[in-house]
């Protein structure tokens, strides 16, 4: 008998769920926008601010972990509460929960991944500097693919140390992101 998900190790996890990079799929934004649908149907329209397809998988046209990240903003810290667990009652599994934010998965099995695989961040409003960070990867052509081939170096160096690999991207995602407000002037 396997061990349960919430019963694994980092480690364990790390192993049965590894970093893996496939080509731009433009399926992704029918998953989103079909998991967008089905999250506005679970939760009370009160409570969310705005919900947004964000991650690699938001940017066109580069490699990407078959993973649809969504952001999900919230008006406040209570919301964030109500929001995590009605979303846990609709077959979502907690990952993470600090005070401001809340990380939700869907698509990861005891064997591995499912077909469709989401990460939901929620937070409160404001908090999304993901936004800018995608916008600008998608009106900057030649930074996508500067980021594609970071992606693609760091992949099997960090295929099982999500952590690791988050770590090392996180140079090139904080200089476009705060250019990226810089030249947005906090549209979000």
């Amino acid at each position: 008998m396997s061990k349960k998900l919430e019963e694994m190790s980092l480690k364990e996890l790390w192993q049965l769920f590894p970093i893996f990079l496939v080509e731009y799929n433009k399926k992704w934004i029918i998953w989103y926008d079909e998991e967008r649908k089905s999250i506005l149907s679970a939760v009370p329209n009160k409570y969310i601010k705005r919900i947004s397809h964000i991650g690699s998988t938001a940017i066109l046209g580069i490699w990407a972990k078959n993973i649809v990240d969504i952001l999900v903003e919230v008006n406040n810290k209570e919301d964030l509460d109500v929001v995590k667990n009605i979303l846990i009652n609709n077959g979502w599994l907690c990952m993470n929960v600090t005070e401001t934010r809340t990380i939700l998965n869907k698509g990861y099995t005891e064997q591995g991944f499912a077909e469709k695989v989401f990460h939901l961040h929620i937070r409160i409003a404001g908090d999304n500097d993901e936004l800018y960070f995608r916008d600008y990867l998608n009106e900057h052509k030649e930074i996508a693919k500067e980021y594609e081939t970071l992606k693609l170096s760091l992949w099997k160096e960090f295929e099982h140390d999500r952590d690791g690999y988050t770590n090392a991207k996180a140079e090139f995602i904080n200089k476009y992101t705060n250019l990226a407000k810089s030249e947005y002037g906090g549209i979000y």
